[in-house]
């Protein structure tokens, strides 16, 4: 199966990056998932959608840099979300890599890894599950959360202790692939 890991998060000085290598690793030494790193900020996205919601004409016309993120999207078969939240929610340019889709997401698990301050990116992640269930796709329960990250990560980037995430990635990756299995079972057989 394969994991797209989406960094969710274009700011300059952004620590997403560190995150999702984090996380990657990890999922490469679960060994479940072939992983593909997807940094939305390779991607020129409108924060402008098409006249007609891409949720009526799904298959409509795109510009060249939607239609690249959307291969790249539909060629997954779970998802992780590697998210900041600013402001008590998610990045703008999160939303927009969302609502510019709805068949790349449907029917598929999601899992989230969340960073900022206090909160460790659960508010974001919390946001995120609203808009993903009306999309129709399923996001586990776990996750992982680094609250204060700059405190957790040493100057090259690695955990300072990483016992408790470590673990916490593990079971997220079990529960993702779990479900992720399940699911692509499911698109498979026809309805009706």
């Amino acid at each position: 199966m394969k994991l797209a890991v989406i960094i969710g998060s274009v700011r300059e000085g952004r620590f997403g990056p560190t995150v999702a290598d984090w996380f990657a690793e990890q999922a490469a030494a679960h060994g479940g998932f072939d992983i593909d790193v997807v940094d939305l900020a390779d991607f020129d996205l409108p924060r402008d959608l098409p006249a007609i919601p891409p949720m009526m004409d799904p298959g409509g016309p795109r510009p060249a840099s939607v239609a690249a993120l959307g291969e790249r999207l539909a060629a997954a078969d779970a998802f992780i979300i590697v998210t900041p939240d600013y402001n008590r929610g998610y990045p703008a340019v999160l939303k927009a890599a969302i609502d510019w889709y709805v068949t790349e997401w449907d029917s598929k698990a999601i899992g989230f890894v969340g960073y900022s301050g206090a909160s460790g990116g659960l508010l974001a992640i919390e946001g995120l599950r609203q808009v993903f269930n009306e999309l129709n796709a399923h996001t586990v329960r776990n996750y992982v959360s680094f609250p204060r990250y700059y405190l957790l990560f040493d100057a090259e980037g690695k955990l300072i202790d990483p016992t408790e995430p470590n673990a916490a990635a593990a079971a997220l990756l079990d529960q993702l692939h779990w479900w992720a299995a399940a699911l692509t079972a499911a698109r498979n057989v026809a309805v009706g």
